[in-house]
């Protein structure tokens, strides 16, 4: 989360006009994140989330991330609950780009997380992953292959830069994740970022999943993938077998895996890695001037991938 358009005193009133929540008392911008500008709006009718969207999210795509939100609240899942405008619409415009108000969780994302932790996001994982089955609509994933290969191959000089040696690594990174990456898993509507901070906790109780932008239709393994990468390494290098164990055996008494889901594990969790290493990148050179936010390092997932490339079965990820 981050704020990179500022909304005068006009511009919200402009929006609240479109709603039924009454006047602002509140709006803070909350410095967190690379995406979107957002905002703790309070009004007479409680706390919410106000985000503007920029940069990666397309108008088109809303439709399915606020239904998707939708589903999962009225399914019981802690999701954000979308707040529909007077006229029914689920997001609207503010300043020209599109915007959207929803529910306000209660708690703090784990700056360290632990092994309660990680269970808890295996079991919400494959919560959401049930509560959306039949889920109608679709939403190709545009951080999949095709989309780490063009963040990827016109920044390897600046990833040669960040490290001598790397851009080779990651050139044959993608090659070979390319060479292995299944055709037909369990597929479904995935959240395909779940990282810490975009989940709340009060103690080890999950209170919350947020920030559903990325949100798209993948291999349902592939968010576990995702998950595993982001929750269960100590530091750079060192992936914890136990935290991973708790979360993908949090996941299973929920969905359990199939054998192909599990051999394939290590290609999804490297492709991943890939991913979050292709977006960092990028972000790195193109976060604007003045935004309330720094860049996260891409150097965190180079470190990933050198542990993913020793993986030889899902027995390495403590499945």
């Amino acid at each position: 989360m981050a704020v990179y358009t500022a909304l005068s005193d006009a511009d919200l009133a402009q929006l609240l006009a479109q709603y039924a929540l009454g006047p602002a008392t509140s709006c803070k911008g909350i410095a967190e994140g690379v995406e979107n500008s957002n905002y703790l709006l309070r009004t007479g009718a409680g706390q919410f989330i106000l985000t503007v969207f920029e940069k990666r999210v397309r108008e088109e795509d809303l439709p399915f991330f606020m239904q998707v939100m939708a589903r999962l609240a009225e399914r019981g899942v802690p999701a954000p609950q979308p707040v529909a405008t007077k006229t029914g619409a689920l997001f609207t415009r503010a300043k020209g780009k599109p915007a959207a108000i929803v529910s306000f969780l209660d708690g703090v994302w784990p700056r360290a997380p632990d092994i309660g932790h990680c269970a808890a996001i295996g079991e919400v994982l494959a919560r959401m992953h049930v509560a959306l089955e039949g889920f109608a609509l679709e939403r190709a994933n545009a951080l999949s292959l095709d989309g780490w290969e063009r963040l990827i191959a016109p920044r390897l000089a600046q990833a040669e830069y960040l490290r001598p040696g790397l851009a080779r690594l990651i050139e044959r990174d993608v090659a070979e994740v390319r060479a292995a990456w299944p055709s037909a898993l369990p597929r479904g509507p995935i959240h395909a970022d779940l990282f810490p901070d975009n989940a709340l906790f009060l103690g080890e109780r999950l209170t919350g999943v947020i920030d559903f932008y990325f949100a798209c239709t993948d291999f349902l393994a592939y968010d576990l993938a995702v998950c595993l990468n982001a929750w269960c390494f100590a530091e750079k290098r060192d992936y914890d077998v136990a935290r991973g164990g708790a979360m993908i055996a949090a996941y299973e008494t929920i969905r359990p895996l199939s054998e192909a889901e599990r051999a394939v594990l290590p290609t999804l969790c490297r492709g991943a890695a890939l991913r979050f290493f292709g977006t960092r990148l990028a972000d790195w050179g193109d976060t604007p001037e003045g935004a309330l936010v720094k860049p996260k390092d891409p150097l965190e997932y180079a470190d990933k991938l050198a542990f993913h490339r020793s993986a030889a079965s899902a027995a390495a990820y403590g499945a």
